[in-house]
């Protein structure tokens, strides 16, 4: 039976991500976010949800474009989406930077690193949602937060892991 695509599953890293920003609305409230590697918007929309003023969100994949407009509509706030890899880049104009589960692949954390160094460096916070995953900057981190969430492809009953939120630091 075919997978669903990455992008239709709440990924461990944005569950907590958005259950942190919607449990704390004072870390988003009147601020510029982006919700980097977006997905299907859950993180975005808990940012909108919880008073953030304007959100960004960039996501690669088409259909996941697709999904966060459908699913910002579905939850009556204004997301604006960026469908293409804006890592490469000097970070947007945001107050907040939401990262979740961009850790699973080293290629991808190569490229989110610099970008989110760059981002500390243009006085941007960083919040990064993770189970923990192998190439997650373990020694930049400091933890926020932890929740017992159901990750990506886990069978249904299987034993729930904690999740951390974290904020990235400098070097």
């Amino acid at each position: 039976e075919p997978q669903p695509p990455y992008w239709a599953y709440a990924w461990a890293g944005g569950a907590v991500l958005a259950r942190y920003i919607l449990d704390r609305p004072v870390s988003v409230a009147g601020l510029r976010v982006l919700d980097l590697g977006a997905g299907s918007g859950l993180v975005g929309i808990a940012a909108a949800k919880a008073g953030a003023r304007e959100v960004l969100a960039s996501e690669i994949d088409r259909n996941g474009v697709a999904a966060l407009g459908l699913n910002a509509a579905a939850n009556g706030v204004a997301i604006t989406v960026v469908g293409q890899d804006i890592t490469a880049g000097p970070p947007p104009p945001v107050d907040v930077v939401a990262a979740g589960d961009l850790f699973y692949g080293q290629d991808l954390a190569d490229r989110v690193i610099p970008f989110l160094d760059r981002c500390l460096a243009a006085r941007i916070n960083v919040l990064i949602g993770d189970p923990g995953r192998t190439y997650l900057p373990r020694s930049r981190l400091r933890l926020l937060a932890e929740y017992r969430v159901p990750d990506v492809g886990e069978a249904k009953g299987a034993a729930m892991k904690p999740s951390g939120v974290f904020s990235f630091e400098p070097e």
